[in-house]
């Protein structure tokens, strides 16, 4: 994917890696338009930076998804990027799912039926495009579950599947099929707390060397910071299951040590 001369859409763009990947796109003198649910979050990142579009976007209504595709499209033709960044996360304790099916399910509409929906409704214009590209935003946890947040890992990991399928179909167009995998970035995913968390990485750090592979490598199909490597390749490392005990046992003390 060339970094310039694009029209993108970045959900989930007013705050965090979607905030991060507007601005950082935004910089290099792309078009870009930011959607989410909040708006004045999305009206704070639009002041900050000239130029850059915000449109509000509940993907939790197959019907809405679909309107605002085509008015996106009306309004700027040339859209020929979609980054899927929107996703939530929430702990599950499954002994005691107190809260029944209402995170799990609000989790898959927005992690994965969003982007689905998302991409179904673009495909047809970007495959008229001259060049186009969608980048998924998954995570680390899609290759290493964190066993904290179980719905969540399983989207993520949905989501990688579904980008391997859609670029292999996809093979023969114009269309572009990038995954984002990050690691536990100073975002506030979790709760404010998890943006100062110093066992995450700094969000500037995760962008800046994300930015960097996009341009040096445009041809990439997979984004991968060093810090994710670890829980992607887990799996090649042939000690998986100590991996996945090591991992999820050092989360659990932490996350017992921070209240959660």
């Amino acid at each position: 994917m060339n970094t310039t001369h694009n029209t993108i859409l970045v959900t989930g763009g007013g705050s965090g890696i979607g905030k991060g990947l507007a601005e950082a796109f935004h910089a290099l003198g792309n078009k870009v338009i930011i959607a989410g649910r909040r708006k004045e979050v999305l009206d704070k990142t639009t002041a900050a930076n000239p130029g850059m579009a915000a449109v509000v976007l509940d993907v939790e209504k197959s019907e809405a998804v679909e309107a605002f595709a085509q008015q996106i499209i009306k309004d700027y033709p040339a859209i020929n990027v979609l980054i899927n960044n929107a996703g939530i996360m929430v702990p599950e304790d499954m002994k005691d799912p107190k809260k029944g099916l209402a995170n799990s399910e609000a989790m898959i509409t927005t992690n994965i039926l969003g982007p689905i929906r998302l991409i179904t409704a673009f495909l047809p214009h970007f495959q008229k495009q001259p060049s186009s590209a969608i980048i998924n935003v998954t995570s680390g946890l899609a290759f290493v579950p964190l066993a904290l947040a179980p719905t969540y890992c399983a989207t993520k990991a949905a989501m990688h599947s579904y980008t391997q399928s859609l670029r292999y179909q996809l093979k023969d167009t114009s269309v572009q099929l990038i995954e984002l995998p990050p690691p536990y970035v100073q975002t506030e995913l979790m709760g404010p707390g998890q943006a100062s968390d110093p066992n995450a990485m700094p969000l500037t750090d995760f962008i800046s060397e994300t930015m960097a592979i996009f341009k040096n490598s445009p041809e990439a199909t997979e984004i991968c910071v060093e810090r994710v490597k670890p829980l992607r390749f887990a799996e090649k490392g042939g000690n998986y299951a100590a991996f996945f005990k090591t991992f999820n046992d050092t989360m659990t003390t932490a996350a017992a040590a921070a209240g959660h």
